[in-house]
């Protein structure tokens, strides 16, 4: 998963409407193009009272529009060095405040660094950019365009046209430092609830008293408990124990006493604490998305034309409509061919299917492997980061990047032990590494922590492509996260090729890998997005209402599309994901990554490692057009799930 806690992350695009008084401001003003009529009613929409009167807002029209295109140029310039120099400082101090909170080799945290990792480094920067003008003259030179506009207009655009627009992007809307500040404490807050939500598997317990988890075995939840289950296909007694345990986090029916600790003994199947008290968790998880709805709360009166998070995360950030990522999902997990995968699980199995085997795990060449055997393996050539660290350059030409090229992308990445699951942390200036954040234990990095590395590791290959390699700065980066998924998941599928098991591809067994996968996400993303429209529709729900609210989704949307494939009505488990908690609302971003792997695996069948090298590359310097024109442009395409309907029945 990526994480991004830097200035950009505040840029939310809206439409700004006119209002008499924003009119009153620029009456009399002759605009002498369209872009001088769109960037001086785009000003005015954000000018206060404090700002300046008429005639000063006009003044300031007359002395800042720059009139030729070698002033517009030198701005333009200008403009985008100093987004960097404040994108990169804001997160050098991010970067280093949560070092103690986020990472294992960087001491035990103090009540001080607990309330530091909250801190937002650029809250301010904002208010100070609109105090000072430079917002203004931003805006003035460089307006805003919407997403249709980007979507029709920018076919036909030049590559600084596009920097152009990326950057009237930055100031759309004025929010405060306070709601600015108090939204990241809030994330923060959230984040580190889910980075010690762990499960002691050696201390749960069958009815009868058997231990089936190995001493010493401590799981995350979500992600952990997900790729344990994941392994245990020749003991399902060990499924159907994590899938209790799973069914008790959702339900908030977990006891307390069990959250990451090691002293007493848990029966899951009867929720009974030996030693120990079974006082069930407080509504902590549903309080926490709830923490974050009311910061997103304060959020929406500055948006007056994006009055949503929902709104300003789809059309602002995914840049597409959330009715239009829904009917994607619904197009896919409703359609037959879901029937034509499950029964061939089913079959290989030799069973009816549980719910659990929505992450079914039988389709990659490495589920036929040991995975004790793979952890070895991983755990010599990985026992520490920096052993991880020194091999990214091989790995890469393993992928087909040249030898110089593969230490010039990996000379930019630093591998660090995370205290949660892992994260890839972008560069956002080129002054930064990006970084690399992994789980490895006292005895190295197993199989697990291996697989999310090359995941993280994806993520990372990408940002610096992206940045290092981009030629506008306005322009680094992706469309949206999914697309950096995308990236992660084409490392991933790769992952025992860069073990030295030989060059993966899309052959069947991982098209329907994919195929299933999407079909598990999608249910759980729309889980999330319904969850969202719940709390905009019931605004003063308690922690308890949106705990039943968030479980009756859950059940329905199970019932609709996966209990007739699955069985148990009335399901929750797709209301697991962590991400609800401390990512509201990320969760699409991965069927939209799987998506575009798909139609990006597509094209590079056949290819020779360097062509497969020169392809990616090529992609990921597209850079931050929409995902519509980044489509076009990387594979002459738009963004469908037909092509892998179409293989599964084929």
């Amino acid at each position: 998963m990526k994480k991004v806690f830097f200035f950009a992350i505040l840029v939310m695009m809206s439409m700004i409407s006119c209002t008499k008084q924003e009119k009153a401001l620029y009456d009399g003003i002759v605009f002498t193009d369209e872009r001088m009529e769109r960037g001086v009613k785009q000003a005015a929409a954000l000018w206060r009272e404090e700002d300046g009167s008429k005639e000063e807002f006009q003044a300031f029209v007359a002395q800042n529009y720059a009139k030729t295109e070698e002033e517009r140029t030198a701005l333009f310039e200008s403009l985008s060095r100093i987004m960097e120099k404040l994108n990169e400082s804001a997160d050098i101090l991010t970067v280093e405040l949560l070092k103690p909170t986020q990472l294992t080799n960087a001491g035990e945290p103090t009540e001080v660094d607990w309330i530091m990792s909250g801190y937002s480094a650029s809250a301010h920067v904002i208010d100070d950019l609109f105090a000072n003008k430079v917002a203004f003259i931003t805006i003035l030179n460089f307006p805003f365009y919407t997403l249709e506009e980007k979507n029709t207009l920018g076919t036909q655009w030049t590559r600084q046209q596009w920097a152009e627009a990326r950057l009237g992007d930055v100031f759309t809307d004025r929010v405060p430092a306070k709601v600015q500040a108090n939204m990241a404490q809030t994330f923060v807050n959230a984040e580190n609830y889910i980075a010690d939500y762990n499960i002691c598997m050696d201390r749960l317990r069958t009815e009868d008293g058997r231990q089936l988890f190995p001493d010493g075995m401590t799981l995350l939840s979500h992600w952990n408990l997900r790729d344990e289950l994941k392994v245990d296909y020749d003991a399902q007694e060990k499924q159907e124990m994590i899938y209790q345990v799973m069914q008790h986090i959702v339900r908030q029916t977990i006891p307390q006493e069990v959250i990451n600790n090691h002293e007493p003994l848990w029966y899951p199947f009867s929720n009974r604490v030996e030693n120990g008290d079974s006082k069930r968790e407080a509504d902590t998880r549903y309080q926490k998305i709830l923490d974050i709805f009311h910061a997103m709360q304060q959020m929406d009166t500055y948006f007056p034309n994006m009055p949503t998070g929902i709104i300003r995360n789809f059309e602002g950030d995914i840049e597409i409509p959330a009715d239009e990522v829904e009917r994607l999902f619904t197009e896919l997990i409703s359609s037959e061919q879901v029937g034509i995968v499950a029964a061939e699980i089913k079959n290989r199995l030799g069973r009816d299917l549980r719910p659990y085997d929505i992450w079914y795990d039988g389709f990659k060449a490495r589920s036929a492997m040991n995975e004790d055997e793979l952890s070895a393996q991983t755990r010599k050539l990985y026992p520490t980061p920096e052993a991880y660290q020194k091999q990214i350059p091989s790995m890469l030409q393993n992928l087909g990047f040249t030898k110089e090229n593969a230490e010039e992308i990996a000379s930019h990445i630093m591998v660090e032990p995370a205290r949660g699951s892992g994260h890839a942390w972008p560069c956002v200036g080129k002054n930064e590494p990006a970084r690399l954040r992994t789980r490895i234990s006292e005895n190295g990095m197993d199989y697990k922590g291996y697989n999310i590395a090359v995941h993280e590791m994806g993520h990372n290959v990408e940002e610096v492509i992206s940045l290092y390699k981009m030629d506008y700065y306005m322009l680094h980066g992706i469309p949206n996260t999914g697309f950096t998924e995308t990236s992660a998941f084409l490392f991933q599928h790769r992952d025992l090729q860069l073990l030295g098991y030989g060059r993966q591809e899309m052959d069947k067994e991982s098209i329907y890998d994919q195929f299933w996968g999407m079909y598990e996400i999608m249910g759980v993303s729309l889980v999330d997005m319904h969850v969202w429209q719940w709390l905009y529709a019931h605004p003063k729900a308690t922690a308890a209402e949106l705990r039943e609210a968030t479980l009756a989704i859950a059940a329905d949307i199970w019932n609709k599309y996966y209990e007739p494939v699955l069985g148990e009505k009335n399901c929750v488990l797709l209301a697991i994901y962590s991400h609800m908690v401390n990512s509201p609302m990320y969760l699409p971003n991965y069927p939209i990554g799987h998506i575009v792997q798909f139609q990006l695996e597509e094209a590079l069948a056949n290819t020779t490692p360097s062509q497969w090298a020169e392809k990616y590359e090529r992609w990921y310097r597209l850079g931050r057009l929409t995902p519509d024109v980044w489509m076009q442009q990387a594979v002459n395409g738009e963004l469908s799930v037909q092509p892998i309907l179409r293989k599964i029945e084929k």
